[in-house]
């Protein structure tokens, strides 16, 4: 990341903040983040200033930077990025509340997602936050909401997970894979993780009961069959995916990775909800709900000792695209956070 003591312009007398900056879009972190001063965000009667203390990278992050695939620049900006950074994930301390918030008060220590979340402010909304677990640190704390949410969905909400059940999770060493891995486990299924070779023990000690390399075995060829398959890797056929399930398993996608840039694997997720009614299979995809229920039902799990974030590596607010980098490397177990120095 390009470091820059030049502020952006402000105005007068306004309080600001450091902050990442990302003027275009572009799949390298180094050449389109990188941090500056801005104006701290202002709220509405509804909303929330949060200082933020931690936050996290998701992959996420990326195709936000990226604005790929094409498919979601309606939402991110056509030409440019509509937010100032692509962050999501904070974890903080609550600094002013709106007059028609209930339930906050400054000094609450907090967690959950607001937009552009890689600055020292952030502003969000009440039903995006809730308190922070408190055996949590702040930087363990970032990393769980998107990627959290997402794998309790996964498991919980679509997959149906149930005790005895064979799933098959892959990758299942990262940022949501590490928490899905948990989940499933909580829920009493023979979980099956697939990771590569240094990973490997990471899973296991996650709560797996079989571990596949799939640098050196095609974890689809085998004879087991599972009742429910998390896709978090995005990388195999369709076809391969629901020869391993039983004839009544439910597929949950959560993945899409490939290099096209317009749809970048999501047409196999929309080909799987589209057969899914001519099956006994249940076969989808979603898009996680980012909500306070949720990040009140995870902290349940976690102060019962039954969810823990993995965090691989903790970088500075300055070192951002270091970290993005780190992620799309694909070097990280678990996930990678991004500390702020408390004032």
């Amino acid at each position: 990341m390009r470091n820059t003591s030049e502020p952006i312009a402000t105005t007068g007398g306004a309080k600001t903040m450091a902050a990442v900056v990302q003027e275009r879009y572009g799949a390298e972190p180094e050449a389109v983040l990188r941090t500056a001063r801005l104006t701290r965000p202002g709220i509405g009667p509804t909303e929330i200033l949060v200082r933020v203390r931690a936050s996290s990278v998701d992959r996420g992050t990326w195709h936000m930077m990226a604005g790929l695939p094409y498919a979601i620049r309606p939402v991110s900006g056509m030409r440019r990025p509509k937010l100032p950074n692509p962050g999501r994930n904070i974890a903080g301390v609550v600094e002013a509340v709106g007059p028609e918030v209930t339930g906050f008060t400054p000094g609450d220590e907090v967690y959950g997602t607001a937009v552009a979340a890689f600055a020292e402010y952030a502003a969000t909304r009440p039903d995006r936050i809730a308190p922070k677990p408190p055996g949590l640190t702040f930087e363990e704390a970032a990393t769980v909401p998107v990627s959290a949410l997402t794998a309790l969905q996964a498991v919980r909400d679509r997959a149906k997970v149930q005790e005895g059940q064979q799933v098959l999770i892959t990758g299942a060493a990262g940022g949501v894979g590490t928490f899905a891995v948990q989940l499933a486990h909580a829920f009493g299924a023979r979980v099956t993780a697939v990771a590569s070779t240094p990973k490997l023990d990471a899973v296991r000690a996650l709560g797996a009961d079989h571990v596949i390399d799939y640098t050196r075995d095609d974890f689809l060829a085998g004879p087991r069959r599972y009742d429910a398959i998390i896709d978090i890797a995005g990388n195999r056929g369709l076809r391969d995916l629901r020869r391993a399930l039983t004839p009544r398993g439910r597929l949950v996608i959560t993945g899409g990775e490939t290099n096209g840039p317009w749809l970048g694997g999501t047409d196999r997720q929309l080909r799987a909800q589209m057969l899914s009614p001519f099956t006994g299979q249940h076969l989808g995809t979603f898009i996680s709900s980012e909500h306070a229920d949720g990040l009140r039902d995870l902290t349940v799990l976690i102060d019962k000792g039954t969810l823990s974030p993995v965090v691989d590596r903790v970088y500075p607010l300055a070192e951002t695209a270091a970290a993005v980098r780190h992620l799309l490397d694909g070097r990280a177990t678990g996930k990678v956070a991004l500390a702020l120095l408390a004032e």
